[in-house]
């Protein structure tokens, strides 16, 4: 099984995706966007950066967790991981973007 996009309407009517690990595992989330549309654009832009591990950024948050965010051509963040417990997870989650998102499928669950 390869790794899937989950795309999800929040509460307040907002849309955002993960990307999921072939084991169900989220290894990256996007922003809240408006319009459904968008989100859509942003899922595309991650299955075109995703495999290119230039387009990773390894951060370190205000607590110490190691973290990873991936970038678009022009510079913009489309997608956040979560926070790990080290550095060799975050390049395992780095790792698994890279190998999961150029082919990822989509599961729409916005009923939209």
């Amino acid at each position: 099984m390869t790794g899937k996009f989950q795309l999800k309407k929040s509460k307040n009517d907002k849309f955002y995706f993960s990307l999921l690990a072939s084991n169900g595992q989220a290894i990256l989330s996007s922003e809240m966007y408006e319009a459904k549309a968008s989100a859509v654009n942003g899922i595309d832009s991650v299955k075109k950066n995703g495999g290119d591990t230039s387009r990773y950024d390894k951060l370190t948050s205000k607590d110490g967790s190691p973290y990873f965010t991936l970038k678009a051509s022009n510079g913009q963040v489309i997608g956040q991981s979560q926070m790990y417990s080290s550095e060799s997870a975050r390049d395992a989650g780095i790792q698994s973007c890279v190998n999961n998102a150029p082919d990822a499928s989509v599961d729409d669950q916005t009923g939209s």
